[in-house]
């Protein structure tokens, strides 16, 4: 039995109500993050909250708790997931038959991709499969062929071509041509992105698993380079991309491209030419081809002369590879070796992510010639407005399709769910695309006699818009500023209504695109809105910020629907002409009917509550935790407002708060016996949310639990009671519920149920006289929850001063460069990083050579491309001017007052490093720069020339669509795994893989935590093989969707490497550690609380191969860390001092090892008592250590009296066993092993279904006697949330807006 410290949560209680919850999806609480359980799945130390609180019951009646129609997964609708797969033969033209393992669900499809993916069929795109004779159909799925069965052979039948089958065929030839090329992903195109796992495992683990089995202590190299080392100041930029050997370009041909003949004439057509390529050999032949309905042929034309007569011989092939083997042998050798070596590479490494990652820094590369890159470049994808008729898709149709699909089961909420993610991915990608094309200047406006900043565009069917206050529409929010935030506000209000997913309601397909120092707004176009004015179309909300206003059945029966997950109150205010109008959302929510029929909602950029911290409203005062901190702050924008979580945190918090003052009246009333309800008049919710109660201690014993415990149970049983209304309550029952509501500031008296006004504070909104109580309350809450945000939300938080520097540089940079021509761009950027950056004094910026810089700029026509401005004052930019500036940013924005005038005293100050405040800066604006190592530090030339800023990428934010149900099961494995049910948790986890892949394809964040969690599983079950196999994809799948550097990123390598040492693969898990610990340092350097756990990590394997001194040198580096970040008497820092002592004693130093050892067992004395397992084990070690060390003194007193005639026995130091370096391994990582034999292991099963039974009986019985006394039927809790340490350590406070 294996119980880890890290995956249960501090009161996990035991009962089979857990079990019931698991299976119902984990309804009821607050979703989390899947990849939540990143932190303490390496720390296996809980959240103070938690272990106070244990997994408390988060509010019922405000969450999603009604499940949908069929949300319900049962066993049978999995077994449709589980189908058994059965192989068929293949039979393709001029290879051996081979068998391949197929899927009933999968559709024929996707044999044509595995076939066009295998190395020896690669070549073939144009085929069909034919089973007895009969074609399959492309789309049809597998268990619906008749007839295809286990052993059936399927037939590869060539196809003749058509002028689509051509292109993808010469396509799909130069995507294998460049399939070991990374250019792609440093160019930032076709959702390609970069991985180096495989530079540090040597090729597949699985594989070097098998080799090394044994070859435990075969001497290794382990001494890292010297830029790892702690202490070592050396920060290099070019180990972040090592050269991969697989890259060096093999070259099979010099010249693909399609030729200047293309398209083919008339008569051509004719005789079956689709179209015509040039290719140049690598033994320099140069030969035309034609592409012609049966293949591919050598023509008769030269360069400049046309003649599509088939050459002599003219190597008819049905495909191009084939043809080229016969006329280029260096092709056909090479081109064979590449695709060897393509399909060695992990899968991960090849396929596609689901949106584009871009990569900060790029090799200097070659540009090479390439027709596809080229076709694409002139065709519709790049942005030009002459779209071939029939090519744009229908964005929004495709948007609202995927949502009516059906979703009453399983399979068809799969479906549904593929479907929305796939437009979506899509949509993402047309989006940025078309984005970009507008600011490059590359599409026409629709309204091109307006200034710059009031022009919209519309390109592929998507509507474009720019951050900028249009037509003062945000005159009193804040103008410019506010228009710049208002889209990801309205995106984060879209994201929520996706989340809800209510019927008949629809939102805007949404995507906010920063670029080149411009904000672009895409969304998907209404049927019908661009033939009608705005005030025609709206029939629900206002278009003035409330002073007309207009609400419609419909919406708010819809809009009903969502008031309840989304918290929002429905509510009445005034318009124009002192009418009541109902709604059910703020007033700048707008509802209009399509010519479609659906009814849209859009403009959702106020979804959530006003963050009164910083809205200063005159008359109204805040309460005193937010006084005291100097609230409420003018801010530059009336925007703010609080996140989804911190709503979500804050109602979770009332909800605690209402069930204690509700257990402590009923406890009181029992106790008195008298009729007397605890008065909570005097007493409100913010005099006690300013003092929360600690829960009484361990030592406090387990009485007053059990009271406390039962106490909130009977409120439970009580709330449910009343909320069902069926009158069995008494009324002393109904006025405690009554008290706690009023205190807590519910909207219903018999239930708990907090709602926000979203128009409370809004500028221009008015409310009926007859609301004024409500209205009172309303902003009360308003004030709580801004009171709460700061006493209980952000001391949790940690924003670095790094962050607020390179926000604030962000934001100046914005505005720098929307002054900036395109000709100029990579010199203003590479100014801009100077200044930022460089210790030179006066850099100096190379405006563009005169000749290219128009003398008659001033006259130029109004409907520029916004990208196209005209004027060079950023070039006159100094360093001292950009840090005063940046100064005075953090001080008006986040009202930060920064002790530094230029960067060097900013990196002296503050302990920071200019390569991490580069990664920041370069990540929040795109820019993409030169690998090689950068001089910051020179004094006599500037860091940065142009040639060193290779690109200026997007900046993309989307929704992300959610697999629900792969979701609902990973959190109910993960309550199995909390419960100690490891096995059963483990097949729920691989049935979210599953769902996961079925939803998202194989790519994707979630599918990443997934494959994490089912790593730790089994290694935790002994499965190292398993584990390692798991890790690996978890490793790729991490550095491919969130970057090689990010920090989840550098997690995945640590817990790859305790699997690999495990594994007994020494060298592999050593240099997974200092991959992970290079980027730890690049990242964050090295004064970060993570460093500790990775030092320690290293430590312990060099102590494992006897490398004693670097060993110290981590383990110490760590015990300064864990002592700085957690204080000396932290227990961290007891083990970092056993740690160190372990190696002292290796080494023979007892003395050294003795004062560590003693340090660690004063910390276990004070901290856990004498009589501690910790304590006494520390204790049995000193004595231990004394003895050795006797005994060489012993020794050598012998042999100074003695000389070397001294007869002594000699010395045993032995080396540590891997057994014991694996066990601290575990320990510091949070694992720990419970050793039961199988008669333990029954015997607890029985006790907890002992417990079960004899919580049924009292149950029932305290039913009979009394409707109160029932014990809480805990939810199934989804974790700890693990995630929120780190992401506390990304993310700013909820009201920053970056």
């Amino acid at each position: 039995m294996v119980i880890k410290t890290d995956e249960l949560p501090a009161a996990a209680p035991a009962d089979s109500a857990r079990e019931h919850g698991s299976q119902a999806g984990g309804k009821g609480r607050r979703a989390r993050p899947p990849d939540s359980d990143l932190f303490m799945l390496l720390n296996g130390d809980c959240p103070e909250s938690l272990e106070k609180e244990g997994a408390a019951e988060p509010p019922r009646e405000n969450g999603l708790d009604e499940a949908e129609p069929g949300d319900e997964t049962t066993g049978q609708e999995v077994i449709v997931i589980q189908d058994t797969g059965f192989s068929v033969k293949i039979l393709a033209p001029g290879i051996e038959p081979f068998s391949l393992q197929v899927s009933p669900q999968e559709m024929v499809q996707e044999i044509h991709q595995v076939l066009m993916d295998r190395e020896d069929t690669c070549h073939r795109t144009c085929f069909s499969l034919h089973l007895d004779g009969n074609m399959l159909d492309h789309f049809s799925e597998l268990r619906s062929v008749e007839g295809l069965q286990e052993g059936s052979v399927l037939r590869v039948v060539e196809e003749p071509y058509t002028v689509r089958e051509a292109r993808i065929h010469v396509r799909h030839v130069r995507d294998l041509l460049k399939s070991l090329d990374p250019s792609d992903a440093f160019n930032g195109v076709d959702c390609n992105s970069l991985s180096f796992l495989s530079v540090f495992t040597d090729g597949d683990l699985g594989d070097s698993g098998k080799r090394k089995k044994g070859l435990e202590m075969d001497p290794i190299d382990c001494t890292p380079p010297e830029y790892i080392l702690p202490g070592s100041r050396e920060r290099p930029l070019c180990p972040l991309q090592p050269q991969n050997r697989d890259w060096k370009p093999l070259q099979c041909l010099k010249v693909l491209t399609m030729s200047g003949w293309n398209p083919p004439p008339g008569n051509r057509k004719m005789h079956g030419d689709l179209m015509y390529l040039f290719v140049i050999t690598a033994e320099d032949r140069q030969v035309s081809i034609t592409a012609s309905t049966r293949g591919f042929y050598l023509n008769q034309s030269t360069a400049y002369h046309f003649n599509p007569k088939p050459a002599s011989p003219r190597f008819l092939s049905h495909s191009l590879v084939e043809l080229l083997n016969q006329i280029s042998p260096t092709f056909k050798k090479n081109f064979a070796v590449l695709q060897k070596k393509r399909v060695q590479r992990h899968p991960f490494e090849r396929i596609a992510t689901p949106f584009q990652v871009y990569s900060w820094t790029a090799p200097q590369a070659e540009h090479a010639m390439d027709c596809v890159r080229a076709e694409d470049a002139y065709t519709s994808r790049l942005g030009y407005e002459e779209h071939i008729p029939g090519q744009t898709r229908d964005w929004n149709e495709e948007l609202q399709t995927t949502r009516e699909l059906p979703r009453k089961n399983l399979p068809e909420r799969l479906l549904r769910e593929r479907a929305i993610f796939k437009v979506h991915s899509d949509f993402t990608a047309a989006a940025t695309r078309g984005a970009m094309a507008v600011i490059d200047g590359n599409v026409m406006a629709i309204n091109p006699s307006e200034e710059t900043k009031m022009q919209m565009f519309i390109w592929n069917n998507i509507f474009f818009s720019l951050g900028f206050d249009v037509r003062d529409h945000y005159k009193d929010f804040g103008g410019d500023v506010a228009a710049y935030v208002a889209p990801t506000n309205d995106l984060n209000g879209v994201r929520t209504y996706n989340v809800v997913d209510v019927e008949g309601l629809y939102t805007l397909g949404t995507v906010v695109v920063d670029y080149r120092g411009y904000r672009v707004t895409a969304q998907s176009i209404i049927p019908g809105i661009l033939e009608r004015d705005q005030e025609q179309s709206v029939i629900y909300g206002s278009i003035d910020f409330g002073k007309t206003v207009v609400s419609h059945p419909r919406y708010l029966e819809l809009l009903e629907r969502t008031s309840r997950p989304l918290k929002i109150l429905r509510h009445r205010v005034l318009n124009d002409r002192d009418e009541e109008v109902e709604l059910c959302s703020s007033v700048e929510c707008k509802g209009i009917i399509g010519n479609d029929g659906r009814h849209y909602i859009l403009d959702l950029l106020r979804t959530f509550p006003p963050d009164l911290n910083f809205l200063p409203v005159p008359g109204e005062e805040l309460p005193e935790e937010c006084a005291r901190a100097g609230f409420p702050r003018a801010h530059r924008h009336k925007l703010c407002c609080l996140r989804q979580e911190l709503v979500d945190a804050f109602v979770e918090h009332r909800y605690l708060l209402f069930m204690k003052l509700a257990a402590l009246q009923l406890m009181q009333q029992k106790a008195s016996q008298l009729e007397t309800s605890f008065s909570l008049e005097n007493g409100g919710p913010s005099s006690m949310e300013s003092k929360p109660e600690d829960p009484p201690g361990p030592e406090a014993g387990s009485e007053e639990e059990g009271s406390s415990a039962s106490g909130l149970a009977k409120v439970k049983e009580l709330a449910e009671t009343i909320a069902a209304d069926d009158g069995t309550a008494d009324p002393r029952s109904r006025e405690v519920i009554r008290n706690a509501c009023r205190a807590v500031g519910s909207i219903s008296s018999t239930a708990f149920d907090i709602r926000f006004n979203p128009d409370i504070f809004s500028p221009g909104v008015r409310f009926p006289e007859s609301c004024q109580d409500e209205v009172r309350d309303q902003k009360q809450l308003l004030k709580d929850a801004a009171a709460f945000l700061l006493s209980c939300q952000i001391p949790s938080l940690k924003i670095g001063i790094g962050e607020l520097i390179t926000r604030s540089a962000k934001h100046i940079f914005k505005t720098y460069l929307q002054g900036v021509e395109l000709s100029g761009l990579s010199a203003a950027i590479s100014h801009f990083l100077n200044c930022f950056l460089s210790s030179y004094p006066n850099p100096v910026a190379h405006l563009p050579a005169d000749e290219l810089v128009s003398k008659k700029r001033s006259k130029r026509r109004k409907n520029r491309p916004p990208g196209a401005a005209d004027n060079t004052a950023w070039a006159v930019m100094t360093p001292q001017e950009l840090w005063r500036n940046i100064c005075q940013e953090a001080k008006n924005y986040f009202d930060f007052s920064l002790e530094c005038e230029t960067v060097d005293q900013a990196v002296e100050t503050y302990g920071l490093q200019k390569i991490t405040l580069l990664r920041e800066i370069s990540l929040k604006t795109g820019i993409q720069v030169l690998l090689k190592e950068y001089s910051f530090d020179s004094r006599h030339k500037p860091a940065f020339t142009e040639e060193d800023v290779l690109n200026i990428f997007p900046v993309v934010k989307h929704v992300n669509p959610k697999a629900s149900d792969a979701f609902h099961f990973f959190q109910s494995g993960q309550a199995k795994v909390q419960q100690g049910f490891l096995k059963e948790g483990c097949e729920l986890i691989n049935e979210a893989l599953n769902l996961f892949n079925n939803v998202y394809g194989a790519m994707h964040v979630e599918t990443c935590a997934c494959l994490r969690l089912l790593a730790r599983l089994h290694y935790i079950m002994g499965d190292y093989a398993e584990a390692l196999s798991n890790q690996q994809k978890a490793v790729l799948m991490s550095e491919r969707v969130m970057g090689i550097e990010h920090p989840n990123t550098i997690q995945e390598y640590m817990h790859l490497a305790l699997y690999c040492f495990a594994s007994s693969q020494l060298s592999t898990a050593l240099s997974l550690l200092y991959r992970a610990r290079y980027l730890m340092l690049l990242v964050f350097g090295e004064d970060h609380p993570e460093m500790a756990l990775l030092d320690n990590n290293i430590g312990l394997v060099l102590h494992g191969v006897m490398e004693y001194d670097l060993s110290l040198r981590f383990l110490e580096n760590a015990l300064a860390v864990s002592t700085k970040y957690h204080g000396p008497k932290a227990l961290k820092v007891a083990l970092s001092h056993h740690l160190v002592a372990r190696v002292y004693e290796s080494k023979a130093e007892f003395r050294s090892a003795l004062q560590h050892e003693k340090e660690g067992y004063t910390i276990y004395k004070t901290q856990l008592g004498e009589d501690h397992e910790k304590t006494k084990e520390s204790s049995e070690y000193l004595k231990c250590l004394t003895q050795q060390a006797v005994a060489l003194q012993r020794t050598m007193n012998e042999i100074y009296r003695n000389g070397s005639s001294a007869n002594i026995p000699p010395l045993k130091f032995t080396a540590p066993s891997m057994a014991s370096v694996l066990e601290q391994l575990n320990v510091i990582n949070g694992i720990l092993f419970i050793p039961l034999s199988q008669k333990d292991l029954e015997n607890l099963k029985a006790e907890v279904a002992r417990r079960h039974q004899l919580q049924e009986a009292s149950r029932n019985r305290d039913k009979a006697e009394e409707p109160m006394a029932t014990e809480p039927e805990p939810e199934p809790s989804g974790g700890p949330d693990l995630g929120s340490e780190l992401q506390a350590a990304k993310d700013p406070p909820p009201s920053v807006q970056g």
